[in-house]
């Protein structure tokens, strides 16, 4: 993956970037991070998969029998309903994560969350007083933009059944964190005007992505992508995404779509000119 985006971005137009703290290949991300100096670099907070980066005795509502995360947004927010996730211990393990990062050499220039954790109720605030905490001038708000979605639906995905899935999802983020882009504004917290891709992950076609730039709207938006190199390393890792990272590298590095972005006056940018722009 760490090799997929310094590709996509040399050669294509990925601009941002972020950095899981507690992953097994983060030395090599913060490398590439280094390496790469227009690449904007994010924290990807995180509370779903893999060992804390705060010590475990710390926070232990939010790991399981084995000391590690467990569990996506959904047992999450059950978890937050009753009262069974303790904020204090969210706080503490995310300034853990931004800690690590910014030990590594690299000043984040946005927080964004694994599986869009940091926009369920109570963590987005937690998020914004980070943000402020650690002078970090950028936010994502996955609100995905109904109309951006469309513009990225060809017909010719591979599993119609996950775009929907996907598609409730992305509404459901929008229903819990109602009012979060205007939480980061009031906290002076930079976001991006539009946001899409959550409903087409692992989805993405060259036709769909060559519809959406050509329907941007005015603004900044943020087109989330995964791209990689389907390896062997990737194959023995949990994640879903597998050979659709391959085809988002490929679709991402595409020279027509580069061409493409040039001809629609399209301004490629990174979070750290999102942050600046308050």
């Amino acid at each position: 993956m760490n090799r997929g985006i310094a590709e996509a971005h040399r050669n294509g137009i990925v601009t941002s970037a972020s950095l899981l703290a507690n992953a097994p290949a983060f030395a090599s991300g913060a490398e590439v991070a280094l390496s790469t100096p227009g690449l904007g670099v994010g924290v990807h907070l995180n509370l779903s998969d893999g060992p804390p980066v705060a010590a475990r005795e710390l926070v232990t509502s939010l790991v399981n029998d084995t000391g590690e995360f467990d569990g996506g947004p959904e047992s999450l927010l059950l978890r937050i309903a009753r009262g069974a996730l303790a904020l204090h211990e969210v706080e503490q393990e995310w300034e853990a994560q931004i800690e690590k990062i910014r030990e590594a050499g690299i000043q984040p220039t946005h927080l964004d969350g694994h599986k869009h954790v940091h926009m369920l109720p109570g963590l987005f605030e937690i998020a914004v007083r980070l943000a402020k905490r650690y002078t970090i001038g950028a936010i994502r708000v996955a609100h995905e933009a109904s109309t951006l979605r469309s513009a990225l639906s060809t017909g010719e995905e591979l599993h119609t059944a996950a775009v929907l899935k996907q598609g409730v999802q992305a509404r459901g983020l929008k229903l819990l964190a109602r009012d979060a882009r205007e939480q980061a504004e009031r906290a002076g917290i930079s976001t991006a005007d539009y946001f899409c891709g959550i409903a087409h992950t692992g989805e993405m076609t060259k036709h769909g992505l060559a519809q959406l730039l050509r329907s941007l709207p005015e603004g900044t938006t943020e087109l989330m992508c995964h791209p990689g190199y389907a390896d062997q390393a990737l194959q023995n890792s949990p994640t879903r995404l597998q050979a659709s990272r391959q085809i988002e590298l490929e679709i991402l590095t595409d020279v027509e779509i580069r061409n493409l972005v040039a001809s629609q006056g399209i301004r490629l940018i990174d979070y750290g000119f999102v942050a600046s722009e308050i």
